[in-house]
């Protein structure tokens, strides 16, 4: 069975949020008495709202599975980030081209937000290398359009290389406009940008626009 940490207050509110310096979720899983597994479960799904996407949460995974033709969300509920550091684990694909993964934040809605995702397919591919880590504002600013106009700008390889069909750990810094990737614990970032959005705040969760992703052991940690 699996139940939410929150390490430092009870509830989660945007109030709350406002009021600490720092504040850490801490998005794990406990296991409990199986009695009360499904109970815990509906508690964990209650927490997120899935957009475009199915949703299972098995032990301390989150698998998500796309369901449309547009990218997946799972946002977090009461969640308004604005500065922060999160960590997770990550789990992708490694046929080319069938897995893109990673975070969305700043957000207004389903079509206005900020993201960090990854592609694993091209973590240890010599040709594709450098397109591993990818940061992309939408509406306007996807990964195409960026690639054209600032090659090599918002987008690198990641060192040293995961294996694309493993778990990787990803930490995100986020520092209005300043943006820090780190991979696996690195000390190096291995992503380092300035947002192109005026957005200084919104809506956290998670990204995904291919079949399906695994996601675990989410931590954010509000800075301000």
């Amino acid at each position: 069975m699996i139940r939410p940490l929150i390490k430092g207050h009870p509830t989660i509110t945007k109030k709350t949020m406002r009021s600490l310096t720092l504040s850490t979720l801490i998005l794990g899983f406990l296991p409990f008495s199986n009695l009360n597994a499904q109970t815990g479960i509906k508690a964990i799904a209650e927490k997120w709202n899935p957009q475009n996407c199915q949703t299972i949460f098995d032990k301390d995974v989150i698998h998500l599975t796309n369901t449309s033709q547009k990218t997946a969300l799972l946002w977090l509920n009461n969640m308004d980030l604005k500065n922060g550091i999160i960590e997770l684990d990550i789990k992708g694909k490694e046929p080319e081209g069938q897995s893109f993964l990673g975070i969305a934040f700043h957000a207004s809605d389903n079509d206005t937000y900020d993201a960090i995702y990854f592609r694993p397919f091209n973590f240890m591919s010599p040709e594709r290398k450098e397109y591993a880590v990818q940061y992309i504002n939408i509406p306007g600013n996807d990964w195409d359009v960026l690639r054209e106009k600032h090659p090599g700008k918002y987008e690198n390889d990641i060192h040293p290389a995961s294996d694309p069909n493993d778990w990787f750990h990803a930490k995100i810094v986020i520092n209005y406009p300043d943006i820090k990737v780190y991979v696996n614990g690195a000390e190096e970032p291995t992503l380092e940008v300035e947002q192109i959005s005026k957005r200084t705040n919104g809506k956290f969760g998670l990204w995904l626009d291919s079949e399906d992703g695994w996601f675990k052991n989410i931590t954010i940690t509000q800075t301000n």
